[in-house]
């Protein structure tokens, strides 16, 4: 006895099959857009959504100013939200690094756009076991070459879009230090009354690192979906 599939019925099994075969790849997140406009490319790593590209507003998502504050002095004397651009060069480092934000302004809670947030230490720990290990999984965050980074670039693969780039730091003391050979990214988590947590990443290795440093530090920042 033979049995007779309709064309319709081919059909509906081929489009339940793709549905069932689509991957969190196969439909990346959209781009976000922050309160000055500017455009950030997005992506899904395990069960969150990250921005891929560093924050460069300099205006809080409530319409507050972020104040640039180029002299070292009083940036050291700063406890609350300031940014500035790396060396305080806005026309070579916004677009490609982003800007660099002291832990007050952090701490605002308004960093973000509307329905993003300041990723907690156990949100950069939840990417880091998405990672697979500590050890190399830095390597995935990184922008592949070094076209940025300083070479060797240990690890680098990129292969979750996050595209991590070396920002640099600017000291508590004002100082500016490590563009092409480091990153780090603020948590929203404290650690005691002077310090909070970071995630790092450096050009000679592929460890994607935690540690805590004084408040008063410029670091990158990276957003994450609510």
């Amino acid at each position: 006895m033979k049995i007779r599939i309709s064309s319709c019925t081919i059909l509906l099994i081929a489009l339940v099959g793709l549905t069932m075969g689509c991957s969190k790849e196969d439909n990346p997140p959209g781009p976000v857009t922050d309160i000055e406009g500017n455009i950030y490319k997005t992506v899904q790593i395990g069960n969150q959504v990250w921005m891929a590209e560093n924050l460069r507003t300099s205006t809080l998502s409530d319409g507050t100013d972020i104040p640039d504050v180029p002299d070292a002095i009083d940036w050291n004397e700063l406890t609350t939200p300031a940014h500035c651009w790396y060396n305080n060069d806005e026309v070579a480092n916004k677009d490609v690094y982003g800007a660099l934000y002291n832990y007050y302004a952090v701490n605002s809670g308004k960093l973000c756009p509307s329905g993003w947030h300041v990723p907690s230490k156990d949100e950069w720990q939840g990417l880091r076991e998405a990672l697979g290990d500590t050890i190399t999984g830095g390597g995935k965050l990184k922008e592949e070459g070094t076209e940025h980074w300083k070479t060797p670039n240990t690890g680098a693969v990129n292969s979750t879009g996050f595209t991590a780039l070396p920002a640099g730091i600017r000291y508590f003391e004002g100082t500016f230090n490590s563009v092409t050979f480091f990153t780090s990214f603020w948590s929203s988590t404290e650690s005691d009354i002077n310090k909070s947590w970071y995630l790092s990443l450096y050009y000679s290795d592929a460890i994607a690192a935690m540690n805590r440093i004084s408040k008063k530090d410029g670091f990158s920042l990276r957003c994450i979906k609510d």
